[in-house]
């Protein structure tokens, strides 16, 4: 397949081309700049310049490729509207080109605040719907897309997708436990996280885009249930720093905006995802991560 992704030399993207590439696909990626252009070139992918806002530009994409794989996201922190208005309007504009084609058009989700008190289940839908929704509701918007002949893939992803050059959430709990001389974790540090390895998610993403049908939703999930406590100890230990209970009222003084989400529980299973795709997550644990130097090294992959 010719496959147009967005976000092409982003976190998950990089690896998601390198993954398409070695599958014997052809691949467009979308880049903001000529260094990231460069970057794709050397792969052997074809460079599409253009962003988020540039709709044509994203039209055009889906336009030339068999499939499409978005992955590009704003992140916004200071101005989420903003960050949801454009997702929807990428989305839409991607889908329109799509529409009727039976192509496979394969979006990306987080799968935490989807439901309370238990692990988030494949078959739970999202409750963000519409264009002031979370991510403006591109995750339902491209599910009702399938009726109009897109097939849809939606891969949500673990808190936690992790490995050398991650500048996510866990990067940003090394740097407070850097800051503050100690690795902490909040309350008890019995809320927990699920993770991945981002090889796995790649992995997925293609096998997804290959042999999932339409309307499935997949969960980039290795392990379902880290306790945050065991994260913020394999922090202390490979930086040598005291391991230490931070009080809830305190955690944002501590951690920074990371500290919201080191409070909560996001946990999903990937069961199903597992026996519908025959997908089994091969990378290292987070634990194994950090202690490995992923976040301390300087390393990339």
């Amino acid at each position: 397949m010719r496959v147009f992704v967005t976000g092409a030399t982003g976190w998950i993207g990089a690896a998601t081309v390198d993954e398409l590439l070695s599958g014997g696909h052809e691949v467009i990626g979308l880049a903001r700049a000529e260094k990231s252009a460069d970057a794709l070139r050397t792969k052997g992918a074809t460079a599409l310049r253009g962003d988020l806002d540039d709709l044509d530009s994203l039209r055009r994409g889906a336009s030339q490729a068999d499939a499409v794989v978005h992955l590009a996201n704003k992140h916004d922190w200071g101005n989420p509207e903003e960050s949801d208005r454009a997702e929807r309007a990428a989305v839409e504009a991607m889908l329109e080109v799509l529409e009727g084609t039976g192509k496979p058009f394969s979006i990306a989700n987080g799968l935490s605040g989807l439901v309370e008190g238990r692990s988030v289940v494949e078959t739970d839908a999202s409750p963000a719907v519409g264009p002031g929704a979370d991510r403006g509701g591109s995750e339902n918007l491209a599910l009702d897309y399938v009726d109009r002949g897109v097939r849809t893939i939606v891969t949500r992803f673990a808190p936690s997708v992790h490995g050398h050059g991650d500048w996510g959430f866990v990067n940003f709990l090394v740097a407070a436990a850097r800051k503050q001389g100690v690795s902490g974790y909040v309350g008890d540090g019995s809320h927990a996280w699920s993770a991945v390895h981002r090889s796995d998610t790649a992995r997925l993403i293609v096998l997804g885009l290959e042999k999932a049908s339409p309307g499935t939703r997949l969960h980039a999930v290795a392990e379902e249930f880290v306790p945050t406590h065991v994260i913020a100890e394999a922090i202390g230990q490979v930086l040598g720093i005291p391991v230490t209970s931070i009080a809830p009222e305190r955690a944002d003084e501590h951690f920074g905006f990371v500290g919201h989400f080191f409070g909560l529980t996001m946990t999903g299973s990937s069961e199903l995802t597992r026996s519908t795709l025959g997908w089994e997550p091969t990378g290292p644990t987070l634990a194994e991560d950090i202690l490995g130097g992923a976040y301390t090294s300087g390393a990339d992959e």
